[in-house]
């Protein structure tokens, strides 16, 4: 009898239904905190966070296993109104073999406003012989100046110039830095390989962009652009081609409205918001330990409300299949970055995280 009822016991329990486990989810950790608007960031060897305060025009390191965060150049002659400061950095892909970082900001240079991309040698940890390799004057507006740069596949340097609160800049072929995405070598030369106006612009047609990235499958470009009060838009870059932001740019009539069709054979966004999110940083998911439903996704961030969207691009990787917010933020986000070990970290006004899953 007492065999007969563990059998049943035993039976009855295998019916029974195993507890729910909870649902991972996506969340952020502190990583540096009590930043003074740490806009752009990046990555070196040691498992260090070089950043760039946008206000003051400070580079500095921070060594993740140590806590050490140190100063590396104070670049002089920022201006930080409004949009404008030190806006992007950057690393040579060979450093610190080639030991430069590269950084832009809007400087006041004899008594002028410039946009401008110095090449500093890293000597013994602290920073030397700055040398601009970029200059271009700034928009009298200290809105829209972009200042995002990055080292692509191909070894050449990025970078992306706002159109200066000026929407006609941005449809100017005429040698006109504004409104474009900028490609040159490592010493700031103009690539033979580029496709428009035997100068540097390698895109055109921008408005307010802060944030591109290279997908690491493909190698292909995919940019973030801010519209008016509509149309914030994801965007895969090809070379040489029209974004279509000009001056009869409008958010009235149909939907979305024309805020990306002016000029020659507008590109138009692989994805866009109606309603701005004011969309920032993007990055892709390469074993960021965040799951295999991000594995291959892009992730950007929006200034507005915080939140943080993975995107699903298609089979092709040339278009988008989907999205979901999959972290809200207390603040805007600004930059994310891959570090070195695949994770995914961000950055708001105040401080770097990394999203991790809980």
């Amino acid at each position: 009898m007492r065999r007969a009822i563990a059998v049943v016991l035993a039976a009855s329990m295998t019916l029974l239904p195993s507890p729910a486990r909870p649902a991972s989810v996506i969340t952020a950790r502190e990583v540096i905190g009590d930043l003074n608007t740490p806009v752009a960031f990046t990555f070196g060897p040691g498992h260090t966070i070089w950043y760039v305060e946008k206000d003051t025009g400070r580079i500095r390191v921070h060594e993740l296993r140590t806590g050490r965060d140190s100063l590396f150049f104070d670049v002089r002659g920022v201006s930080a109104d409004g949009e404008r400061g030190m806006l992007g950095i950057a690393l040579h892909p060979r450093f610190p073999d080639r030991p430069f970082i590269y950084v832009y900001a809007t400087r006041s240079v004899n008594g002028h406003l410039m946009n401008q991309i110095l090449r500093i040698t890293n000597t013994g940890g602290t920073g030397a012989n700055p040398k601009v390799i970029f200059s271009s004057h700034a928009s009298s507006s200290p809105y829209h100046n972009g200042g995002r740069i990055l080292f692509g596949p191909d070894g050449m340097l990025y970078a992306v110039v706002g159109d200066g609160h000026d929407a006609s800049n941005s449809q100017d072929l005429s040698g006109n830095d504004l409104g474009k995405i900028l490609r040159m070598t490592p010493t700031g030369g103009v690539p033979g390989t580029n496709p428009l106006d035997g100068g540097l612009t390698y895109t055109y047609g921008i408005r307010n962009s802060f944030g591109f990235a290279f997908d690491p499958r493909t190698g292909r470009l995919w940019e973030t652009d801010n519209g008016p009060e509509c149309n914030d838009e994801l965007n895969l870059i090809r070379r040489g081609a029209n974004y279509g932001w000009g001056p009869n740019a409008t958010c009235s009539g149909s939907s979305p409205g024309n805020t990306n069709q002016d000029g020659p054979d507008p590109v138009r966004p692989e994805l866009f918001y109606e309603q701005t999110i004011g969309i920032t940083g993007v990055a892709f998911c390469h074993g960021c330990g965040l799951g295999s439903t991000s594995d291959g996704r892009a992730f950007f961030g929006s200034v507005n409300d915080g939140t943080i969207t993975r995107v699903t691009l298609d089979a092709k990787r040339t278009g988008v299949k989907g999205k979901t917010v999959v972290y809200t933020h207390p603040s805007g986000v600004l930059s994310i970055e891959v570090g070195a070990g695949g994770d995914l970290y961000f950055s708001d006004f105040g401080a770097i995280y990394r999203l991790v899953r809980t």
